[in-house]
């Protein structure tokens, strides 16, 4: 992550920011306004969309990370167990099923109160972490709807987070 911080102006806006991150990293991404930017950024499990907004009222960076969900009817009730057990396990964001959209969201704000700037490193462990509560949760979701197991057996799938590397 350090080839990011090359950032040091203090008059950069936090999407331009953003932008210089999903062109590092070579992901498809459209700013879809001045303070808006989507993307889609291909995980183990599916191809994520990621759209990030700057509030400079509130002076919050909003991710949201989305992916297809269309559970059977029957199947909202285990979800919606699994969805709360899922968060209970998180810290930096949280998890919720747009039904009328069919979309699982990870939903997370970034709070720059202040004139903050955030780094490019910042942001880059931002979108990094919803991709990997994505990622270890998926499967768990993809059980209670479509398997037989419990919410609380599904959850047991969960990929646990590693430490270290290979």
């Amino acid at each position: 992550m350090a080839q990011l911080d090359f950032i040091h102006s203090d008059d950069i806006h936090p999407i331009d920011i953003v932008e210089t991150v999903a062109a590092h990293h070579e992901w498809d991404f459209d700013r879809l306004a001045e303070d808006q930017i989507a993307m889609a950024v291909e995980g183990q499990w599916r191809t994520y969309s990621i759209t990030l907004a700057w509030s400079p009222r509130e002076e919050v960076l909003r991710l949201i990370c989305t992916f297809d969900m269309d559970p059977p009817a029957g199947k909202l009730p285990a979800l919606y167990e699994v969805l709360n057990l899922a968060n209970d396990q998180v810290w930096d964001g949280g998890f919720t099923f747009w039904a009328q959209q069919k979309l699982m969201v990870w939903r997370y704000g970034l709070v720059l109160s202040g004139e903050a700037i955030a780094a490019p490193s910042q942001i880059d462990q931002m979108i990094g972490n919803a991709i990997l509560a994505c990622e270890r949760f998926y499967p768990c979701f993809q059980l209670a709807c479509w398997g037989d197991a419990s919410p609380e057996a599904a959850m047991g799938i969960a990929i646990s987070e590693a430490y270290g590397h290979a």
